[in-house]
């Protein structure tokens, strides 16, 4: 019998991106049947109280709004396809995430209506999802970033990870890494294990970040010479 889990997601993260990709693998398999919530590295991040950040200048908000009012309209499998959909969209294509048109181009390519947007921001009560699903995860299991797996659909313990670079490349290794990590969360006694990243993801969107930091750090070394 497949396992339930609630997976976090900040639209944002490539991290949480390729380890959905791992999530949708292993839920392909029968492992676990997932659903999608949301989480705000803006708002975990946002230095004053909660009550002052400005979601209507959040770069994540509108795809999390849209994405929460998809799921308690259309369901969960819907809900997967338009996460599926902007990550491609966006680290992919490197589109702008926060862009009216990137958001319904998404939701056109998972089949959806792409009225649920503007349905979406204009429902303050959608904000008040994202925010609240956000709170909740923080206070009632400690979490702090994504991804985060929440077991027993979303009711039991969480732990954030796991941070891999790319999905695993046959079954056998992502359903072992499933065991290892649902053993883990279980276990309460663990608290961290980590190590530098061995591998780049393989996403467009991490090749241009990575050239762009390359090219700021030689122009600041050139600079420096003068």
């Amino acid at each position: 019998m497949a396992e339930q889990i609630r997976f976090h997601l900040d639209p944002r993260c490539p991290w949480c991106w390729q380890t959905s990709k791992w999530v949708r693998q292993i839920e392909r398999l029968g492992v676990v049947e997932v659903s999608w919530g949301v989480f705000s590295l803006e708002v975990v991040n946002f230095p004053k109280p909660v009550e002052e950040f400005d979601q209507s200048r959040s770069v994540a908000a509108p795809s999390q709004r849209t994405l929460v009012l998809v799921r308690d309209s259309e369901g969960q499998a819907a809900a997967s396809r338009f996460y599926e959909a902007i990550g491609a969209r966006y680290f992919d294509l490197e589109q702008d995430l926060q862009a009216a048109d990137t958001i319904t181009g998404s939701l056109a390519d998972a089949g959806l209506d792409t009225a649920w947007y503007e349905r979406a921001m204009g429902d303050p009560r959608t904000w008040d999802t994202v925010l609240g699903e956000h709170l909740e995860l923080v206070n009632n299991s400690r979490s702090f970033g994504v991804p985060t797996i929440r077991l027993d659909n979303g009711t039991g313990p969480a732990i954030f990870g796991p941070v891999i670079s790319n999905e695993p490349d046959n079954d056998d290794d992502a359903v072992n890494l499933w065991k290892s990590v649902s053993w883990l969360t279980r276990y309460e006694n663990f608290s961290e294990l980590k190590r530098n990243r061995t591998i780049d993801p393989d996403l467009n969107y991490y090749r241009s970040f990575m050239a762009r930091m390359k090219a700021e750090q030689e122009a600041k070394q050139a600079g420096g010479t003068r």
